[in-house]
């Protein structure tokens, strides 16, 4: 719910009209009800507000009613490479979404993907494995740099210091204790562009980290205001 209010702002600020909603239940088995009502709203893009293994079946069953091949685009609001695993490019194809990581962009995601795989039996890391990676490695060069491991001590100084990592480049953490960097938007390659496992993305579009974020001024968090 709070996702679909999200999205529904952001969708009506661009000029956007959103055609409907459904709901469905948690652990779901069966979508064909809500993906055929999706695709009679006649909506260009039909976007999945759930995660896990709700995202996967109903992209399986989206791609068992040929939905994207109609002309209907999918995109998840939630996704992580090992549902791409799962799902498989022939399903998954042409599926959009943001990630903050992704293993194959650059040498310093692919030096650290390599680590990972060694260490987890050759599976690539999602976004969620290298944030929390990132998150962990700069609170303890926080915690070394302030010479404490007191709480509002180490976050002062996690605000102060640049994040600036394999996942996040030129990443701060913002008053509000937000991490900002740059995100990407990436598209499900066809299985006739994916060269072997795990060679599932291609990036589209870089989105700048001031454009990634949730502005500052919107921001409800106390420390903000002062308080």
């Amino acid at each position: 719910k709070a996702m679909e209010d999200s999205m529904t702002a952001i969708i009506d600020e661009a000029g956007g009209q959103v055609m409907g909603s459904v709901r469905h239940p948690v652990n779901n088995a069966d979508y064909s009800s809500f993906l055929l009502q999706a695709q009679a709203s006649g909506a260009k893009v039909i976007g999945l507000a759930n995660a896990s293994g709700d995202t996967v079946n109903s992209l399986k069953q989206a791609g068992e009613f040929g939905i994207a091949e109609a002309g209907q685009k999918l995109a998840a609001l939630i996704f992580y490479i090992q549902s791409a695993r799962s799902v498989g490019p022939e399903m998954a194809q042409g599926l959009q979404f943001l990630t903050g990581y992704y293993w194959d962009r650059d040498d310093a995601s692919r030096e650290f993907a390599q680590r990972f795989a060694e260490r987890m039996g050759g599976g690539m890391p999602s976004q969620a494995h290298a944030g929390i990676y990132s998150a962990t490695l700069h609170y303890l060069r926080a915690a070394a740099a302030a010479r404490s491991d007191s709480g509002k001590v180490v976050l002062d100084k996690m605000k102060e210091m640049p994040v600036d990592d394999f996942f996040a480049p030129g990443g701060t953490v913002r008053a509000d204790g937000r991490l900002v960097k740059e995100m990407y938007l990436v598209e499900v390659k066809s299985p006739a562009e994916s060269s072997g496992p795990w060679d599932y993305y291609k990036v589209l579009r870089t989105i700048p980290s001031q454009d990634a974020a949730q502005p500052l001024e919107q921001s409800a968090c106390p420390f903000v205001k002062g308080n």
